[in-house]
């Protein structure tokens, strides 16, 4: 089975076409800048790559243009699109009408349009990008939504509630939300897989690292709590976004400043983070070489993540009541030595002991232990695949039909 996944986000859309019958990357890409001067790029699991310059003014113009690019020109792998049995949706956030992945039908499409508000800069893209497949392709291809909420919708009320009053839940539906669900769902599992065990005998803490960051608990395969919080902004201090802080530093700074809702907001996801401590840069790796020569805003910023994630770590483990494994993934998680070393420094009382030539050897895409032999708690970089996880849904939704 040939299963599209498809991810669309304000401007983009990225792309795999994915053999699951052996796991092949058939193709992959992107179209960027949609709806300004359009770029397409594409590869191909043979090693084709093709790049240009295309106008596309919004994404059902985009999903064309990778539609031809599939069948046709330099980076064509299939000869008709009938190859294709279904496509999977990657969509930021469902709310809580969405508790697993779905096939789409008019009701489905209904609901989801109640829920755009929750990811105002993603949703309407996606559900756009889902209107256009069905426009394009017909009923003939079955449609998946699969939400990178619902793994952490098994969070119990004493972890998703805000202490506000009670009716912004009832009325708004505000709460504790999380993101990154899919990639942390495919690390635990594959982190049960390569332990030997089942889900169900399993406490993890899964730490997806990159520009945007956000750690759950896993107790028995189930989410019981993670760190983003209504939306991506919560949680660690990430790249541009402040993460968790104190309300009041947000109203103080709008009055200093006089700023408005819209530009406090994006002070606080585009301006903030270890970009506004550091004063220089939001990548980790300029952040880190910065430290290395001194500059005391860039020590300051990655310690500061250090500290946090080690918190998270703590908290955590003493909410499931205890700690079998811990996972590294994402951008920063999986290429990191330096942060994993910093995170796992001085963690033996928790039984977290990482080997520290392992931990040196394990970056650029490679997975495996790095765990001290006499470690209590196994530490793990694991390299996420959501695009698999979003297919892997497809192909079981679609094949139960």
């Amino acid at each position: 089975m040939k299963i599209f996944v498809v991810n669309a986000g304000s401007s983009s859309l990225k792309y795999q076409l994915i053999d699951m019958n052996d796991k092949t990357i058939l193709a992959k890409g992107c179209c960027e800048r949609i709806g300004i001067d359009g770029n397409f790029k594409c590869s191909t699991f043979d090693g084709r790559k093709y790049s240009s310059a295309i106008d596309m003014p919004d994404h059902h113009t985009a999903f064309k243009t990778v539609l031809d690019a599939l069948v046709n020109g330099e980076c064509a792998v299939v000869k008709n699109i009938a190859e294709i049995d279904a496509i999977g949706h990657r969509v930021v956030n469902g709310g809580e009408k969405f508790v697993s992945s779905v096939l789409v039908t008019e009701q489905v499409l209904k609901d989801f349009a109640e829920v755009i508000d929750f990811a105002p800069l993603h949703n309407p893209p996606a559900l756009a990008l889902v209107k256009a497949c069905i426009e394009i392709l017909g009923d003939a291809v079955p449609n998946v939504l699969v939400f990178d909420t619902t793994f952490h919708q098994t969070m119990p009320p004493k972890a998703f509630m805000f202490g506000v009053p009670y009716k912004y839940y009832e009325e708004y539906k505000l709460r504790r939300y999380g993101a990154h669900g899919t990639s942390h769902r495919y690390v635990s599992l594959r982190c049960a897989e390569i332990s030997g065990k089942r889900p169900s005998e399993l406490k993890m803490i899964t730490c997806h690292l990159g520009n945007g960051s956000s750690i759950a608990a896993v107790d028995g395969g189930r989410c019981i709590d993670t760190s983003m919080g209504f939306t991506p902004l919560g949680g660690v201090v990430m790249g541009t976004r402040s993460g968790d802080l104190d309300p009041s530093v947000v109203t103080f700074i709008m009055k200093k400043e006089n700023l408005s809702p819209i530009e406090m907001e994006n002070l606080l996801n585009r301006q903030s983070g270890i970009l506004g401590i550091s004063g220089d840069s939001s990548d980790l790796r300029d952040v880190q070489n910065a430290a290395r020569d001194g500059n005391e805003q860039a020590i300051v910023s990655s310690d500061i993540l250090t500290y946090q994630i080690k918190k998270y770590i703590g908290s955590y483990t003493a909410a499931m009541g205890g700690l079998d494994a811990l996972v590294f993934t994402a951008g920063i998680g999986e290429n990191s030595s330096i942060m994993r070393e910093a995170v796992c420094d001085n963690m033996e009382y928790l039984g977290i002991k990482i080997d520290h030539e392992l931990n040196d050897k394990t970056v650029c895409g490679e997975e495996g232990e790095i765990s001290a032999p006499n470690a209590r708690v196994k530490t793990y970089v694991i390299p996420t695949n959501e695009e698999y996880m979003i297919a892997f849904d497809t192909q079981t939704i679609v094949q139960s039909l």
